[in-house]
């Protein structure tokens, strides 16, 4: 009789780590074909998914609920990351229209989100899931605030798979956004977004500085006499 019991046990708990694995890529999956529909260049289209509400309502409950065990540890860094960026778009529609996010008391520091069944912020979920859990620079190009000095949302999810590969590419295409990294040979100077300052010390874990992080995915490496400046983040709302 025991036997069979422990039989049954490890069956059930195999059929549930095959349902949240079932779940999660649903999730990418979904996500992947909202960004693909109202995401572009970065921009999003808040008027058409504030027509179109249930659409990023339905992602944000799939958030909510989620089921991260059995998950590996790639899966749950794509589906934090994710998570984050949806439920941006989330909170703007749902109060659109805004000029900023930061009209909306809180947004990012005491209004509570759910989040695979925890209560957090946005800026718990960024803080203490994604940067502190794996101390990854790359990850502030995947996370969009809402706001136009944000790194270019993309127009897909983050897959487990090629995840690696993602992130890679996004903090390609930032660092060498000339909007981004505003560089002048005539006054040699290289004015920066102030995520490199608010985070520095992600981007010099390995003891090196900013501008060694930004040159290694310089496709024209910034010289080091060019005197380093911070341009001013501009939190308008990143709309169409």
């Amino acid at each position: 009789m025991m036997k069979k019991i422990n039989i049954l046990f490890i069956l059930v708990a195999v059929f549930s780590i095959g349902n949240v694995k079932a779940d999660v890529i649903s999730f990418f999956k979904d996500t992947d074909i909202f960004m693909k529909k109202y995401v572009n260049a970065g921009r999003v289209n808040y008027r058409d998914v504030k027509i179109n509400f249930t659409e990023v309502e339905s992602l944000y409950r799939e958030v909510g609920v989620m089921n991260l065990s059995g998950s590996d540890e790639n899966t749950k860094k794509a589906f934090y990351l994710n998570a984050y960026n949806i439920i941006v778009i989330y909170q703007v529609s749902k109060f659109y229209p805004l000029k900023s996010p930061m009209d909306q008391s809180g947004f990012f520091d005491r209004v509570k989100y759910k989040v695979a069944g925890e209560n957090i912020t946005l800026n718990e979920l960024e803080i203490k899931k994604i940067i502190l859990k794996y101390k990854d620079p790359r990850i502030h190009f995947a996370l969009a605030c809402g706001a136009i000095s944000c790194p270019e949302l993309a127009s897909f999810a983050y897959q487990p798979i090629s995840l690696n590969e993602q992130l890679e590419a996004r903090t390609k295409k930032a660092i060498n956004d000339p909007e981004f990294i505003q560089v002048s040979s005539v006054k040699n100077t290289v004015k920066i977004s102030e995520i490199f300052k608010w985070y520095q010390r992600d981007f010099t874990t390995n003891g090196g500085t900013v501008m060694e992080f930004i040159n290694q995915y310089r496709i024209s490496p910034i010289p080091n006499k060019f005197k380093l400046e911070y341009y001013e983040y501009n939190w308008n709302l990143n709309e169409m």
